[in-house]
């Protein structure tokens, strides 16, 4: 399997096309251990940021991979876990600005941004995508599942003071669990927050991959719009992507290198080996070899079987 391998992809996005993703920190390292992530649970929770990597050892890889990825319409920052948690992210970002004109997205929870520092280097990017879960204290702690000494007052007044400051996209995202954020009441309450926040867009979305825990129930697709036409947003839902990439000439290593930081089910698998001209034996192989990984977890959810780091 590829090892410490910072750029994956390209992988489809809904909300920004095809994207080159790109790690700085390592596995499922974050400030949250969300009930919901796709990613599993949380393996290491820290709200110290660290110099995990070279900043130009990232670079150089991302620089590698868009020359044969030239046609690709993002390059995300979204790590295997909280990305703001990088030390070195404002000089990844002027770094990887220094040799494309592509546009920088950073794909964050926002709860560092009551760091003055933090807020700087994320302004670089050129999109900025910060979810917004909790509707108060009580719903952030229970969806989140916060670092310990992280205040909510502090991380949402964080985040509104960043979008103020911001001269680039800002993207709000709101992930909607049932039963936890989407009564009428965290309606109401979401919108008093939504007004205060400076945003381009606003995206509503509900697990559709299996979450980190098993009690965590998605929205009905009618509940999701009905809050995105208050907010006049988007729900994620009824947006279209396309297939997955990678410049990986080994089917199997190709298929780890995304689903370690992506996960993907079996039909995005079998549609991407095809995509790479691969025949049903060998198609057959990547799928036996994935039962042997004890790296990767195979799940079942929603009638599909998807695959994700362990």
């Amino acid at each position: 399997m590829v090892k410490n391998r910072h750029v994956f992809g390209p992988v489809p996005s809904r909300r920004l096309g095809v994207s080159l993703g790109v790690s700085p920190i390592p596995e499922k390292t974050c400030n949250y251990t969300c009930t919901y992530c796709q990613l599993g649970r949380t393996r290491y929770m820290s709200n110290k940021r660290t110099m995990f990597y070279p900043v130009d050892k990232i670079a150089a890889q991302v620089q590698a991979a868009l020359k044969t990825n030239s046609s690709i319409d993002v390059i995300s920052l979204v790590g295997e876990g909280e990305p703001t948690l990088y030390e070195g992210l404002g000089d990844l970002i002027d770094a990887i600005k220094s040799f494309t004109d592509k546009p920088v997205v950073l794909i964050t929870n926002a709860a560092l941004f009551y760091d003055k520092q933090v807020r700087h280097e994320s302004a670089k990017a050129d999109i900025v995508l910060p979810s917004l879960d909790g509707y108060d204290e009580t719903s952030w702690k229970t969806i989140n599942r916060p670092y310990g000494r992280l205040d909510y007052k502090s991380v949402l007044n964080g985040l509104i003071e960043f979008s103020k400051e911001y001269g680039g996209q800002l993207w709000l995202e709101i992930m909607l669990i049932r039963g936890e954020n989407d009564s009428d009441k965290a309606l109401k309450a979401f919108s008093s927050i939504v007004s205060k926040i400076r945003h381009d867009r606003l995206y509503v979305n509900t697990p559709v991959r299996p979450p980190a825990e098993g009690f965590v129930e998605p929205c009905s697709h009618e509940r999701v719009r009905a809050f995105a036409k208050k907010f006049n947003g988007s729900a994620i839902d009824e947006l279209v992507s396309i297939g997955f990439g990678s410049d990986i000439k080994d089917n199997y290593e190709a298929v780890c290198s995304i689903i370690m930081r992506h996960p993907m089910n079996a039909f995005e698998i079998e549609s991407f080996l095809k995509s790479r001209h691969a025949s049903n034996t060998e198609q057959e192989v990547v799928f036996s070899q994935l039962k042997k990984d004890g790296s990767i977890t195979a799940i079942e959810y929603k009638g599909f079987v998807t695959y994700r780091a362990s």
